[in-house]
């Protein structure tokens, strides 16, 4: 078993703070300027979505459907707003990374309610998983952070005891490209149950889990090898937060990252980091590093396109 630490506000530099990552650490921030700025914009199009009511108790005032259908519309105005490209890098530079290096993808609006509510689609509630599953690169480094003040009952999980240990499960089958043609259109659709076939293990876990609680704005970060879940929403408050992902373009290039002890995906991530100076994609030959074969034509989407493509707009 992995020996895992948890760091708070550690004063500490980029590189240091990567490689501790890589090797299972995770770290917790406060919230910062930026952090809050991005909570508040999310929080006021959140509200504004579900008024009159109060966003973390939708579930007691609208149906399933009512709700999924407010989120898919709710999601993608939040992902391709014109200032989450401002304050995701803004967030970055609070931290001591350098914008020429770091790349990141478009920041996702997350929701969590009870689980006899919505638990599919668009309302995903992740069961264990590492991001590695779903065609991560294994350099990859997860941002998450609550909206509203979390419970122990609507919080993510970790499972550090499996960091760097393989467990059985079936990412095998999963294709990232695939997924993107097929899949992620569809999710407003999936409210009773989710049919979408994705990676999960193939064995018993051990059901004890760390929940870290830092408050809105604040940040935990974590790598995408981290075994981790949406806990089960007990606490009959609806959950919502923000996350989005980074890697630095060192580690890209030297394939450095976190060892993959079990993860057999296809496809790759990478056409989707967007650097954080100017919203440039990685560049094509440094991608193809990345790439198995898999990759094909249209069904290679990126989906921080709208976002780069808004950016060169306003430059024009």
């Amino acid at each position: 078993m992995a020996n895992i630490s948890v760091f708070l506000d550690a004063p500490m530099t980029d590189e240091e703070r990567r490689d501790r990552l890589y090797d299972g650490d995770i770290f917790v921030f406060s919230p910062t300027p930026a952090s809050r700025d991005v909570i508040n914009l999310a929080r006021m199009m959140i509200e504004e979505a579900f008024a009159p009511h109060d966003p973390r108790h939708v579930h007691q005032h609208l149906t399933p459907e009512a709700t999924a259908a407010i989120l898919a519309t709710l999601k993608p105005q939040f992902i391709h707003h014109p200032e989450c490209k401002k304050l995701i890098p803004r967030i970055m530079a609070e931290h001591g990374i350098d914008l020429d290096k770091l790349y990141f993808d478009v920041p996702r609006m997350r929701s969590a309610y009870p689980p006899d509510f919505l638990a599919s689609g668009i309302a995903y509630a992740f069961h264990p998983h590492r991001d590695t599953w779903y065609s991560a690169p294994h350099c990859q480094l997860n941002w998450w952070m609550p909206i509203y003040p979390l419970h122990p009952e609507n919080a993510m999980g970790f499972y550090p005891r499996y960091f760097g240990q393989a467990i059985e499960n079936n990412s095998e089958a999963y294709n990232y490209y695939e997924w993107n043609a097929k899949n992620r259109a569809t999710a407003a659709q999936h409210v009773r149950q989710d049919t979408r076939e994705q990676p999960k293990a193939q064995e018993a876990l051990d059901a004890v889990t760390v929940r870290l609680l830092p408050p809105p704005g604040g940040i935990i970060l974590f790598s995408g090898a981290q075994l981790h879940e949406t806990v089960p929403n007990h606490a009959d408050i609806s959950r919502y937060s923000i996350d989005f992902r980074t890697v630095h373009l060192d580690d890209v290039t030297a394939r450095r990252g976190a060892t993959n002890v079990d993860s057999r995906c296809t496809g790759t991530t990478m056409r989707d980091y967007l650097r954080a100076r100017d919203l440039e994609h990685l560049p094509e030959d440094v991608v193809k590093i990345y790439d198995d074969g898999t990759e094909i034509g249209s069904n290679t989407l990126y989906f921080g396109d709208q976002l780069a493509r808004e950016q060169r707009s306003s430059k024009q």
